[in-house]
């Protein structure tokens, strides 16, 4: 964490958890918004043809194993990235949360009721904020930032895939929320890249 006495690198370092603290603000009100205006589910290929499962357990705490190893290595290995990292993050969080006002789907009639959904993040999400999926997106996004060291990139690319499978097996998220989440997510890195340019450029490569 050296990087940390770089003053650049810690105004950057700062205005990232700032701009984080925005998106998840931004996604609290979207999730009342959603749940306030979800209408009638739909059909869906995928869902409409497969048992729900009851992978709650995997749903809930699969992404916090994902999120505490990935966090370790960014800090003992990669802290360089993090405020690009975080604030690509925060870019997908806001983009998620305009995508998710826009239509106004009900969640699937038989998905199984999760853990989150009766705690206290069920304030930050809900079976109604369904497009797109960032149990799949988020990873990916990952796998893209962590692309050359191939032991993460699969890491990240068989977690979003496997994340992908396990919504779906739940009837948490409809199809298109899944297949839609890699290209959605593909566009936000390539804008990160572009309007974070300092963060991914400079202190990726310069800050040793």
């Amino acid at each position: 964490m050296s990087q940390l006495s770089d003053r650049k690198f810690l105004l950057s370092f700062i205005t990232a958890f700032l701009f984080l603290a925005i998106s998840i603000t931004a996604t609290y009100f979207t999730i009342q918004y959603v749940n306030e205006k979800a209408s009638n589910s739909v059909t869906d290929i995928v869902l409409s043809n497969i048992p729900v499962f009851d992978v709650d357990g995997i749903f809930v705490y699969g992404p916090v194993i994902f999120w505490i190893l990935l966090g370790l290595y960014v800090v003992f290995f990669e802290f360089k990235k993090t405020p690009f990292m975080l604030k690509s993050i925060s870019l997908f969080v806001v983009i998620r949360a305009v995508f998710m006002t826009l239509t106004h789907i009900g969640p699937f009639p038989d998905q199984i009721n999760t853990t989150v959904s009766n705690s206290f993040f069920s304030v930050f999400t809900s079976g109604s904020d369904l497009f797109f999926s960032s149990h799949t997106g988020l990873p990916f996004l990952m796998a893209l930032i962590f692309w050359e060291n191939k032991y993460v990139r699969w890491s990240c690319l068989l977690s979003s895939f496997f994340f992908g499978t396990i919504v779906l097996m739940a009837h948490l998220h409809y199809s298109i929320d899944v297949a839609a989440a890699f290209f959605i997510t593909y566009t936000i890195y390539h804008l990160a890249k572009k309007w974070f340019k300092t963060e991914q450029e400079f202190f990726a490569e310069k800050i040793l």
